[in-house]
């Protein structure tokens, strides 16, 4: 039997995990056995001196100042400037990390807020300025700790195992200091992180070569002790709202301690460890048991649970945009749904007869009608809501007033109202998020078409009501009378007070309500009606942007900015255009306008004005990273979405050992009779019907489906003009091809699709790419795009949505053929150029997965 060796069981336990449960075990038996003492503090609290709280919150503003103006110092130590504001956020979310990361006070450390990561500071300068905060954290601890612990055992001689703490603290700051000094100095342990640690060892040196500004270091030191006072002074103002004597030496001792749990707690920052401890040092300075546990809490509220909740505000705040546009749309959906549900339930009959006191019953009703109406409205305003329409907007705020209004009049309904009004209130603060227009043609049409059908049915109504033959409701109709009734229907009155004698007239009464609702429901949808972009597209068009393409274009992408399926933006002046497709009330353009450079920024302009009117947002996808500054103005949002490889003919060889599965698998490939050649257009049927087979069996066999907007489909039309490479068996039957397109950027080659057959042997991927750099070079092309590597090569996530990317990119399993993808094109480029999507805001983030899909299908 395999006898297993003491430190190899050691080596597999994990601490951070032990000392983690430990610590949660810890609290739970705290507020378990604590449960009748904490029932206790709630009367006392009531009693407590509610100024002192006010204090000890006034001071937990001031604390986090402070901690904001420290990072403000430890960033300036190394020479960079950052606002006392961003500080303050980055103190905030960093201390709501690190009560959920293992070891938080030093992991947190590693987080960045967006607000700091787009200034582009340097990143080890970054990580030293971090450091530094960190390691003056916990040196003051230190200079403050030793002369309070020295007072304390001279006051209470209890306190002397105190030291246990304070040394631990020493070692490890020594530690820390040694640990700097090497790799400033380069000794023993830097060497053997250079050796152990190669490729980290440039980010290292980077990091203890910067030089540090020793004044700002000792204004860090000095705000620190501060800070660590400030905690001593929240323990006395805690005793004094209690009522109890206050001791600073109680409190000295009692913080101290409480630092060096959080410090060592791996996981919540101490909590229960340092409750525990805390009520534990206070009863031996003589405090009642109750009264050391309520005094506990309370410093517990001002220095953990105060500044964790103002974390998540800072994080809440954050995101105050997409808030501010989501809310509302949520708010006014229920309120639909609200306004439906209080008309068809029965009202409560103490407010009915409130009501009925002031009002006729036909008001009632009709207040009743409106309701249901603009709960109806409400809801289908939502969606329009959601797509940031200004005139949902304005309908919205109209229904909420009108929802106070008539669910007052009809039941007394106040609940209803004040929620109503609570919505218009948020209508109000989000105003400025809702600036797509509607074109006016378009409203103008839907309500010229109310307007008909209402006028057709009202004169049918009226002259019905009036030439109807008495026998049918025993009554001769006046004119008045005519009028009358055809209001009722229109208003859908349930009890109109005619009563049908014949057949024929209960089915004018079910026509008459039938033809109101309908009234009503074309008047809904009209407010409503879908835009539809009037295409600009034409064959003069699509010749004026081929010339367009050949005077300005720059990107291998241009070629397919001219393809069937989109849609063509020109510039008033026709010296440039954009190519679009619409989806979902988007206009997903590909890449930038294809113009002189000095008039990007002017077409982009006119055509995100050409899309306010007609109801559209607007989504660039795949735009270069020289070309993010275009968008500047626009106060437009960016998401990295993937690098294209490029393939630099001249500086790639054959030669070498990485690149000798490449050679095996062209050798095999040929010396198994299979061949490689290039075919220049046109071509014939023959060819076409060879790589059309291929094409098909690629896409059954391989579980593929055509996409377009940025690639091509296979068309034999198009692929006939364009030059093909090949693979033909000894049978000459085709197993793999690529097609070249034309117009690509100036000194560069692109292909777009690359299929094979299930057959095809291993390397005919290669020998394809190998072929088109033979095809390049002949060309005197020097540059090969290899297209875009979705979700690759971020390095640095500059907000959620790109460290989601990231995650998934590197996490998740269905991604791996990205990475896949990426694996292959490396052996090829050596260049990778940065693409990005820029959008409008955070909320069209949840729509564009859907968009894309959309305008990537043919």
């Amino acid at each position: 039997m395999k006898i297993v060796k003491l430190s190899n069981v050691i080596r597999l336990i994990r601490w951070k995990e032990v000392l983690a449960i430990i610590v949660l075990l810890l609290a739970f038996v705290f507020f378990r056995s604590e449960r009748h003492e904490l029932s206790s503090i709630g009367p006392q609290l009531k009693n407590s001196k509610i100024e002192w709280v006010f204090i000890g919150i006034l001071l937990v503003f001031i604390y986090v100042f402070l901690q904001g103006l420290m990072y403000v110092t430890s960033f300036r130590s190394v020479k960079l400037d950052v606002k006392l504001s961003d500080s303050i956020n980055l103190f905030l979310k960093r201390n709501f990390l690190s009560i959920f990361l293992p070891a938080g006070g030093v992991s947190s450390l590693a987080y960045l807020p967006r607000n700091i990561r787009i200034k582009g500071y340097k990143s080890s300068k970054i990580h030293q300025a971090s450091a530094i905060y960190g390691f003056v954290g916990f040196l003051t601890v230190l200079i403050v700790g030793i002369p309070l612990i020295l007072y304390a055992v001279s006051v209470n001689k209890a306190f002397d195992n105190s030291w246990f703490g304070i040394i631990s603290l020493s070692i490890l700051l020594l530690a820390l200091y040694g640990i700097f000094i090497s790799f400033r100095k380069k000794n023993f342990l830097y060497r053997v992180v250079e050796k152990r640690f190669p490729k980290i060892i440039s980010s290292i040196d980077e990091i203890f070569n910067n030089e540090i500004d020793k004044k700002y270091f000792w204004y860090t030191v000095a705000v620190s002790v501060i800070i660590e006072f400030c905690g001593v002074f929240h323990l006395l103002i805690a005793m004094y709202a209690f009522g109890v004597e206050p001791s600073f030496t109680a409190a000295a001792i009692s913080y101290i301690i409480s630092i060096l749990l959080m410090i060592v707690s791996p996981f919540l920052r101490g909590l229960g460890a340092v409750e525990f401890s805390l009520t534990y040092i206070l009863t031996n300075f003589g405090y009642h048991h109750t009264e050391a546990l309520g005094v506990t809490l309370l410093y517990r509220f001002f220095e953990f649970w105060l500044p964790l909740l103002l974390g998540v505000i800072a994080y809440l705040w954050s995101g105050r945009k997409l808030f501010a546009r989501l809310l509302p749309v949520i708010m006014i959906f229920f309120l639909g749904i609200i306004n439906i549900l209080s008309v068809i339930t029965p009202a409560l009959t103490n407010r009915l007869f409130i009501v009925k006191s002031y009002l006729s019953q036909d008001f009632i009703h009709i207040s009743k009608m409106f309701t249901l109406l603009s709960g109806i409205l409400l809801l289908i305003t939502s969606a329009n809501l959601f797509k940031g329409s200004k005139r949902a907007w304005y309908f919205a705020l109209i229904l909420t007033i009108s929802s106070i209004i008539f669910n007052l009049i009809k039941a007394l309904d106040y609940e209803e109202a004040l929620f109503a009004l609570f919505t218009f209130g948020l209508l109000i603060y989000s105003r400025k998020e809702y600036t797509f227009k509607v074109n006016k043609v378009f409203f103008q049409r839907g309500f010229s078409w109310f307007l008909g059908i209402f006028v057709s049915i009202f004169i049918f109504n009226y002259l019905s009501f009036y030439f109807i033959d008495p026998s049918h409701f025993g009554i001769d109709f006046t004119k008045k009378e005519a009028l009358y009734y055809t209001l009722h229907t229109f208003l859908l009155f349930k009890d109109s007070g005619l009563t049908p004698h014949t057949g024929f007239a209960r089915d004018f009464q079910q026509l008459n309500y039938i033809l109101g609702i309908v009234s009503w429901l074309v008047l809904i949808f009209s407010f409503y009606r879908t835009n539809k972009l009037i295409e600009q597209s034409d064959w003069e068009n699509r010749n004026d942007a081929e010339n367009l393409v050949e005077e300005f274009g720059i990107s291998s992408l241009d070629y397919f900015k001219l393809t069937s399926d989109k849609q063509l933006f020109f510039a008033e002046n026709r010296e440039g255009f954009l190519s679009y497709r619409v989806a979902n009330s988007f206009a997903v353009i590909l890449e930038t306008p294809v113009c002189a450079e000095s008039d990007t920024i002017s077409l982009i302009k006119e055509f995100e004005d050409y899309c306010k009117n007609n109801g559209l947002k607007t989504i660039y996808y795949r735009v270069g990273e020289s070309e993010l500054s275009y968008f500047l103005p626009f106060k437009k949002q960016k998401l990295f979405i993937g690098q294209d490889a490029i393939l630099d003919t001249e500086k790639f060889s054959l030669t070498g050992k990485d690149k000798k599965s490449i050679r095996n698998g062209i050798n095999t490939l040929e010396k198994s009779g299979f061949v490689t050649e290039i075919k220049y257009a046109p071509h014939n049927d023959e060819i076409l019907d060879k790589i059309e087979l291929v094409s098909n069996e690629w896409l059954k066999e391989f579980d593929k489906k055509e996409i377009v907007f940025a690639e091509g489909m296979f068309e034999r039309e198009v692929v006939k003009e364009q030059d093909l490479i090949i693979i033909s068996d000894e049978e000459a039957n085709c197993v793999a091809f690529l097609n070249i397109i034309p117009h690509c950027a100036p000194d560069e080659c692109s292909y777009d699709m690359i299929r094979k057959t299930e057959k095809a042997p291993n390397g005919s991927i290669d020998a394809l790419i190998i072929k088109l750099i033979k095809y390049s070079k002949d060309k005197k092309l020097q540059f090969i795009n290899m297209g875009m590597t979705p979700m690759a090569g971020l390095d640095e996530p500059n907000n959620t949505a790109e460290e989601i990317l990231k995650f998934a990119y590197q996490r998740i399993g269905s991604f791996q053929h990205y990475q896949t993808l990426r694996n292959f094109k490396e052996k090829y480029a050596e260049l990778w150029e940065n693409k990005y999507l820029i959008y409008n805001n955070d909320l069209d983030l949840l729509q564009i997965p859907t968009v894309l899909n959309k305008v990537m299908k043919p």
